[in-house]
């Protein structure tokens, strides 16, 4: 009884299983099984009509693709997960540090609010309003002339309950004319975590921040 040679269809289904199951199989085990099914091909190919070496060079070449793919994958998905454990690693070390991210919340710590802000060119003139949650303004922190860029800065509470504390308003401006401001939130992590597959920061004024998300470390 003689064999055909394998078709392109067969040599197609085989690689799309091999493709399918490349996280489970073993390259090693895939190359021996398609070997052993070649060389049995070989052993009972009809003597009349022989495989040319073009059809043995094909189905070679196919196999040794889909191995390749699979140890790619596999060298891939370990390259993932040391990624991912290194940024399990880092996000430990930003537990208790503060961060900047987009946002108007002040952070409020020793008596003093803190926040950040960033010019988009340079002001001969800011000052900063600190707004209760009531939209009031509590106080003014004038800062003088700024450079483009972001710039933090403090203010004393006193007497002032830290609950009232609401956010910021930023007024900057240059030969009389307004100069375009951003309010950046400032926060202290608390805790860090992986989620699906990202690295999650929870601050201590309640916001979950990506790590994307974070415009400056402090």
């Amino acid at each position: 009884m003689f064999m055909t040679p394998l078709s392109t269809s067969e040599i197609d289904a085989y690689n799309a299983r091999g493709g399918a199951q490349a996280d489970a199989a073993d390259p090693q085990a895939a190359q021996d099984r398609f070997l052993k099914l070649f060389i049995a091909q070989l052993s009972n190919q009809d003597p009349l009509n022989p495989m040319d070496n073009a059809q043995m060079t094909t189905q070679m070449a196919q196999i040794n693709t889909v191995t390749g793919i699979q140890q790619v994958n596999q060298t891939l998905k370990s390259l993932a997960d040391q990624f991912s454990m290194g940024q399990g690693l880092q996000g430990a070390s930003l537990v208790g540090r503060q961060v900047i991210a987009q946002g108007n919340a002040l952070a409020v710590e020793s008596g003093k609010a803190q926040g950040s802000f960033s010019l988009a060119q340079p002001a001969d003139s800011v000052r900063v309003d600190i707004l209760a949650t009531s939209g009031e303004v509590l106080g003014t922190v004038d800062l003088g002339p700024r450079s483009a860029g972001m710039h933090n800065f403090e203010w004393a509470l006193g007497a002032i309950d830290p609950e009232r504390i609401g956010g910021m308003q930023v007024n900057a401006t240059s030969a009389g004319q307004s100069v375009p401001a951003v309010t950046l939130s400032r926060q202290r992590v608390e805790s860090v975590a992986m989620v699906d597959g990202t690295l999650r920061m929870r601050t201590t004024g309640g916001m979950t921040l990506s790590y994307q998300q974070i415009l400056a470390f402090l």
